[in-house]
């Protein structure tokens, strides 16, 4: 009986505890030792007696492994239905406000990190992709879809825009162009660079998984080397969905899936990178059709792939 191994998974104080923590937010084994505050052998344990009834996931990225509940099947049928009894044990709860103070502080710390770096953010990407030109190789993506004229783009937006160098391509390819940041550094060096330069472009601070445009409100949507920091890329790409029209266009350049751990520690990366059947699955399950992925090689032997997809008919993204 398949039942019989979910009762018995959390048949434990503890498991029950990462249970619901996990049904909310993906974690690293890290994060939940700090969360839980008790040894990683003892987290270990219960952690592996979870996976094997299948209600929760393990998400290997590198030498990182990160933890969350079972997203379909018959474990996550099951626990979408004993959620409701969860809601109301005060200790729960507890666990579930610290684990959000958790991924706010993690929020948090990335802004840190880039407002801290914003003033030499180009030259840091420089190292990395050498003398690849990804701005105008994203651009002339983009030409192949949409041609080049402004009246067939009326609103670009820029996610994680950064210091600016894409956003003024798209200003000359859009009838007006909105970038978006979390961070005020970065959007302060992109405001150096556009404001003598571009009038038909607006920054904007906030966070990508809130994306502030409104439903259906934007023609393109391109996201330049940001996916990999993210928590939750498909969040996102959800948002992306919902601010773009019917068959808006979406471009993701970002790393392919790669093993250099050093990345996390000079960069803030949260993954190392995508394979080109990742991004797939995440614009699938996005409501985005992949139209075409190139792949292209930079520095430190690793690869990048520009991705280009159009929205689905019918998809909301709401």
């Amino acid at each position: 009986m398949i039942c019989l191994s979910y009762f018995k998974a959390l048949a434990d104080e503890t498991r029950v505890r990462l249970m619901h923590v996990l049904l909310n937010h993906e974690l690293s084994v890290n994060e939940i030792v700090a969360l839980m505050d008790m040894g990683q052998s003892r987290i270990s344990r219960h952690l592996k007696i979870l996976t094997d009834s299948g209600m929760i996931e393990c998400r290997r990225d590198g030498a990182w492994a990160f933890y969350s509940a079972a997203a379909a099947g018959p474990a996550a049928r099951f626990t979408h239905a004993i959620r409701p009894f969860f809601q109301a044990e005060t200790r729960l709860a507890r666990d579930l406000e610290k684990a959000s103070d958790l991924v706010k502080h993690r929020g948090i710390q990335s802004r840190n990190f880039f407002n801290a770096i914003a003033g030499q953010w180009n030259a840091l990407q420089q190292k990395v992709l050498g003398n690849f030109d990804l701005n105008g190789t994203i651009l002339g993506c983009i030409s192949d879809y949409m041609g080049d004229r402004a009246d067939d783009c009326r609103l670009a937006v820029d996610l994680g825009c950064g210091t600016g160098e894409l956003l003024l391509g798209l200003s000359k390819k859009s009838g007006f162009a909105v970038g978006i940041d979390s961070s005020r550094k970065m959007l302060d060096q992109a405001e150096k660079l556009l404001s003598p330069l571009a009038s038909n472009v607006e920054l904007r601070l906030g966070e990508l998984e809130h994306l502030p445009v409104g439903n259906c409100e934007a023609d393109l949507a391109v996201i330049s080397m940001v996916m990999h920091h993210l928590p939750s890329p498909e969040r996102v790409t959800l948002e992306v969905a919902r601010i773009l029209k019917k068959n808006g266009l979406f471009v993701i350049a970002d790393f392919d899936k790669h093993t250099d751990e050093t990345m996390r520690e000079k960069y803030g990366d949260r993954w190392l990178g995508f394979s080109p059947e990742d991004i797939r699955t995440i614009l699938n399950n996005s409501g985005f059709e992949a139209l075409n992925i190139k792949t292209f090689q930079v520095q430190q032997s690793i690869l990048l792939n520009i991705t280009t997809a159009r929205k689905r008919n019918g998809f909301s993204g709401t």
